[in-house]
């Protein structure tokens, strides 16, 4: 399938999708013959190009100076950032407009010489998923419970017990077609199987899932190819190294992905030309060139994709992490999909891609992905959770799935005559997309039903299923699956067999690289060790201080072999730091090992290297510091003798707890293993028991352990040098004193005990390091629980299938009768309270709370990369003069497209951020804010949802009641308190759930945003401010939040929240509206209306904005007619027609 010209066979046109291409492109001069006019210069420039062989041609390029300067020869292994620059400016200047232009003059250079672009087909036929699960598990992990499931599993193994592990049917007997050319959208409920279904497309299921039935591409089975390379997956979980900038981020993908046949592309497509005198768009020809360029460190691929998807506003930020301050969310999920599309695949599988990111900016994207999927017939399928009409517009085919089966695939525009065959219909003001995946579900069915002359009764999954198969969409599908894909039609470059995109010595310079910058970012981890050992270094010199030390007896001698066990001790200790530092790591490096991006070798590699010379000078600030102070041997060949040896017994320590984070893969467990490993060399090294008083049956662990060995020639290199070459006055051995003191720690005598040291130190440190390489190959992170639900809850639809694996709820399974006997007592006195009680019906009282601003602003000092890109300011602004009022009672939405500075807002009015200059005033109900008084009667819902993993949802409750509530509240009072806030917030089904770990087990994604807000509600607040509590989840989940928000507002609190992409229902579920642009200025603060009508009146009001179409999603509307892009054609700033508007000076008034 790959190697030699596989191109150049290729004659044939796809005359249906050409024709299209060409009928879009009429009004386009793309291509331009020699015969005509042009510019002397560019010809000459060009002609001499073309004498040059195929392989300097393919190096060479001509770009167009800035300001009508000409053009001039660049050479494309070279191009500099600011011909880059320009290169984006002249192809993709503002990606909206101008994306499908390039895209569609690339690809009718490939069309115009007749070479056919690879493309590849997917199909699945009869593919079941399975899992077995444990069945019936106790919820909670007690002492108790957790030794009575070790008992049990080794009496199942053995086996005495029937196993308790359960049959789990995942995807069921499902079947179809991804066909290329045309862009499928994947919908389907929670735990449908969704993650499951793309992870199968894309030959990444879990070993440990039981698959049955096919999966080919263009008729070859997943075995034939490399699947992880052919096709690209792209996972909702954003693992990202955080000191790295966007733009290294997607470079380094770029550069381990490599340029798959684009050079093969290439090379046929200019000789084509050459040999038909065509000359091609000067600008596309450079841009090919670069593309195919292989090994550059930033590939021009990269600002392409970052600016097609937004990014180049952050290209030169730290990407950021849960400790380090980064991008934003939307951004940080732009980058998980950018760092597949650098890469030369033409099949995409996208899981959630959508998350944290506002409609717009979804909108936007997809369209993007569509400009690509048509015009260069890529094959995508793409998983979204809550798409907006106007996202949704932009698919061809839909794939529904429901409990692990399809109930439709097929075109878009005739899924709802499918459902109204079946008798439920789509209301007007209702997404198709929040419709589809709510009519499978049985709490949701019931209200779409339209046959009102018939009884209503559930359609279950399996009868829609059944039901497709009959209808006229399902027949032709298998119709079309019943002829296979013929082998013959498969492109040579479609399906790629080699394992790694580029070569080994490329690969290794990659890792090398981006290891050698982490360190630098990092360098303040590596100064801060050598300050510490400096500062130690001062202690052992005061400690052990004699310029001349002692050497008459066999006493002074055990003082230096102290002092030498308490150097080995630091030299250990310093090591350790390997520990956080490789764990901090390993969840980005499985996820590029398994999607190839490197061999474990070539990470592991320079881990190691890399830090050797660091070793040199923390060693050297250790020696050279302590050596003659402490009085040691002054035979300065002695000192690079002991020099080296402590050298080697740092490496071997930092190999040693590498080793050990790879296989505890847990900071928690690494950190165990490797305080335990520490002290077992310390107790079996000969210091703490010399050889001889070592038991039989310990003896092995002597010989084995490397402090054995560093001990013995640190010492040995010591004691036999000329200040211990004496014989003792009073001894009555004839021995040198440092024969007697060897012979006295139970230690060798032997000189060459030295060079047996220095040996075994240097094999440890490669069986070390190659057991690291070996650990990071075979073993994986941590996966999800397989738990299941217990056999009480079997009805319950809160199962929740996390890619590969299994994740099943256990909701209080392990209550017995009597827990929920005090349940129900501890409810009826909730209830008698809240009849008794006075203010608002909450069991505490709180005051309600106004918060005001005028004219906030905040900034940040530039970055340095900023700056060195030639920006002149000083200052950063990310909010700039914002006014504005939340009151009680009323629920506010902040909105804007991402970067626009929301979150920046809430944590400046929250008083969250540290650092920046923050101007304006800030009041509350009147009165200028204090932050301590501020914080006690604010709450503050982050858009990560951190909990503690080992608690009940209750017991989370509880424990933040105690610490948050007056320490004089009685108990009573505080439990009815906790019950009223889980009542609110509709956790009693949950409150013994075990929280657990976010993607692995315990609550769902839904569930613990829920969570997130009670925990905020238990400490009594009176505003709250919510950033993103819809984020990550599908229309119904987003719904349930959205209803506890409601809730919450009801109570007669302050709420604002930060949201992206609302459905019509959520989004008019909001009281009032903050609307911001890029840039931090509010474009539009007022109320929404009904129907969104204010907002509607105020922005069709502008003259140039285009009216909203019926049906369409008001939230996605504004914020593509408030673009910058919109406000550049249209010449208008919005943030000054809304400062100039009746609107803002009524809220003037109000405020």
């Amino acid at each position: 399938m790959e190697g030699g010209n596989i191109y150049g066979a290729s004659n044939s046109l796809r005359a249906v999708s050409s024709t299209t291409r060409r009928n879009r492109a009429t009004t386009m001069d793309v291509f331009s013959r020699s015969s005509r006019d042009e510019d002397d210069e560019e010809a000459l420039t060009w002609a001499a190009l073309e004498k040059l062989p195929t392989f300097d041609r393919l190096r060479k390029g001509i770009l167009m100076a800035s300001h009508g300067g000409g053009a001039y020869e660049v050479d494309i292994q070279n191009l500099g950032f600011h011909e880059k620059k320009r290169l984006m400016e002249r192809i993709v200047r503002v990606a909206e407009e101008d994306n499908e232009k390039f895209l569609l003059k690339l690809r009718n250079r490939i069309d115009r010489v007749g070479i056919d672009i690879a493309t590849i087909e997917v199909r699945f036929e009869h593919l079941n998923v399975e899992a077995d699960a444990l069945a019936a598990s106790r919820a909670l992990p007690t002492f108790i419970n957790i030794w009575t499931d070790i008992l049990q599993g080794f009496l199942n193994f053995l086996p005495l017990l029937p196993s308790r592990k359960k049959h789990v049917t995942i995807l069921q007997d499902i079947s179809g077609i991804i066909k290329p050319g045309r862009m499928t959208l994947l919908l389907g409920p929670p735990s449908s199987g969704k993650t499951t279904l793309l992870l199968a497309l894309a030959g990444k299921l879990d070993s440990k899932l039981k698959t049955t039935g096919r999966v080919t591409y263009n008729g070859h089975d997943l075995n034939e190819f490399v699947p992880q390379r052919t096709a690209a997956f792209i996972s909702q979980h954003d693992l990202h190294i955080g000191e790295m900038t966007v733009r290294e981020t997607l470079a380094f993908s770029a550069r381990c992905q490599g340029v798959g046949s684009r050079y093969d592309l290439l090379s046929e497509l200019l000789r084509r030309e050459k040999a038909a005198n065509i000359k091609p768009d000067l600008d596309i020809d450079i841009f090919m060139k670069a593309a195919a360029a292989e090994g550059q460190e930033a590939n021009v691929i990269t600002d392409y994709i970052l600016k097609i998807l937004g990014l180049e506003i952050c290209a030169d930020t730290m990407v950021g992490d849960e400790m380090l301050r980064g991008i934003s969310g939307g951004q940080r999920k732009r980058v998980t999909t950018g760092e597949m599309l650098v890469g030369p695949s033409n099949a995409f599988f996208m899981d959630e891609i959508s998350n944290g990111l506002d409609s717009s900016t979804t909108s936007q994207i997809v369209n993007s992905l569509k400009q690509f999927v048509h015009i260069l017939d890529g094959t995508a399928v793409i998983s979204l959770l809550q798409p907006a009409p106007e996202t949704y517009d932009l698919f061809d085919d839909i794939i529904l799935l429901s409990d692990g089966q399809i109930v439709y695939q097929g075109p878009c525009e005739l899924v709802l005559g499918f459902f109204e065959s079946m008798g439920f219909k789509c209301p007007e003001r209702k997404g198709v997309a929040d419709f589809l995946q709510e009519v499978t579900s049985r709490k949701d069915q019931h209200q779409y039903w339209v046959r009102k002359d018939e009884p209503y009764s559930f359609v279950t999954v399996r009868e829609f299923a059944e039901a497709f198969q009959s209808f006229y969409v399902g027949r032709k599908l298998g119709d079309e699956l019943s002829i296979p894909f013929d082998k013959s039609k498969n492109h040579p470059a479609a399906l790629t067999t080699k394992k790694f995109g580029v070569g080994m010595n490329n690969l290794l310079k990659a890792c090398i690289s981006r290891e050698f910058l982490l360190m630098k970012r990092n360098s303040f981890v590596y100064i801060f060790k050598i300050t510490l050992l400096t500062l130690l270094a001062f202690v052992a010199m005061t400690l052990f201080l004699r310029t001349k030390m002692h050497r008459d007896t066999v006493t002074d001698g055990g003082i230096y072999i102290g002092a030498f066990f308490f150097t080995l001790t630091i030299m250990m200790f310093i090591g350790m730091a390997e520990i956080s530092m490789t764990v901090a790591k390993l969840p980005v490096f499985y996820k590029q090992r398994d999607l190839l991006f490197y061999p474990t070798w070539a990470y592991a590699l320079p881990t190691w290297i890399l830090k050797i010379p660091i070793t040199f000078v923390e060693v050297a600030v250790w020696v050279f510091i302590t050596y003659y102070v402490i009085g040691y041997d002054p035979n300065v060949g002695r000192l690079f003798k002991q020099y080296l040896l402590l050298v080697l017994v740092s490496q071997m320590a930092s190999g040693l707890f590498r080793l050990i984070a790879a296989l505890g893969r847990n900071q928690i467990i690494a950190s165990t293993f490797g305080s335990f490993a520490l002290f077992t060399l310390y107790a079996l090294g000969g210091f703490v028991l010399s050889r001889e008083d070592i038991k039989k049956w310990w003896i092995w662990g002597y010989w084995i352990s490397p402090l054995m060995y560093g001990q013995n020639a640190i010492v040995v290199n010591e004691l036999l040098g000329s200040s211990w070459d004496k014989i003792p006055p009073i001894s009555s051995s004839n021995e040198s004193l440092g024969i007697q003191v060897l012979k006295a720690r139970g230690l060798f005598t032997e000189a060459y005990w030295y060079w047996i040291g220095v040996g075994a130190l240097f094999g440890f440190i490669i069986l070390f390091n190659f057991g690291f390489v070996v650990a990071l190959a075979l073993l994986n992170s941590f996966g999800n629980s397989q738990t299941a639900k217990s056999e009480e809850l079997e009805g319950n639809d809160d199962a929740n299938k996390m890619g590969g694996l299994i994740q099943l709820q256990s909701q209080g399974s392990s209550h017995k009768n009597g827990s929920g006997r005090s349940s129900r007592s501890r409810r009826a006195r909730f209830e008698t309270a809240i009849a008794a009680n006075g203010k608002r019906g909450m069991v505490l009282s709180f005051e309600p709370y106004s918060i005001s601003f005028d004219e906030l602003t905040y900034s940040i000092d530039m970055p340095k990369e900023m700056k060195n890109q030639g920006v002149l300011e000083d200052k950063l602004v990310l909010l700039q003069d914002v006014s504005g009022a939340f009151r009680p009672g009323v629920l506010t939405a902040l909105m804007g497209v991402s970067g626009a500075g929301k979150t920046t807002m809430m944590d400046v009015l929250a008083g969250r951020k540290t650092g920046g200059y923050i101007k304006g005033d800030i009041k509350i109900s009147g009165y200028p804010k204090d932050q301590d008084t501020f914080a006690r009667i604010s709450g503050y819902c982050e858009q990560n949802d951190i909990h503690s993993p080992h608690l009940t949802v209750h017991e989370s409750l509880l424990y933040s009641a105690w610490l948050r509530l007056p320490p004089d509240m009685d108990d009573r009072t505080r439990e009815m308190f906790i019950e009223e806030v889980m009542e609110l917030v509709e956790l009693n089904p949950l409150r013994q759930a075990l929280v657990g770990l976010p993607g692995v087990d315990g609550l769902s994604t839904e569930q613990r945003k829920r969570l997130t807000i009670a925990i905020e509600l238990v400490a009594n607040p009176s505003i709250i401010f919510m950033d993103e509590p819809t984020s990550g989840l599908d229309a119904r989940a987003a719904a349930i939040v959205m209803r506890t928000v409601r809730n919450t507002v009801d109570t007669g609190r302050t709420v604002v929240c930060t949201i992206h992409q609302p459905s019509i229902d959520i989004f008019e579920a909001f009281d009032e509206l903050f609307l911001m642009k890029r840039g931090g200025q509010e474009i539009y603060v007022g109320p929404l209306g009904h129907q969104s009508s204010h907002l509607i009146k105020y922005f069709e009001g502008i003259q140039g904005v285009r009216q909203i179409k019926d049906g369409h999603n008001p939230a996605t509307w504004m914020l593509e007619v408030t673009s910058p892009a919109q406000e550049l054609a249209l010449g208008v700033d919005f943030s000054d027609l809304y400062k100039n508007s009746d609107l803002y000076r009524w809220k003037q008034g109000f405020d």
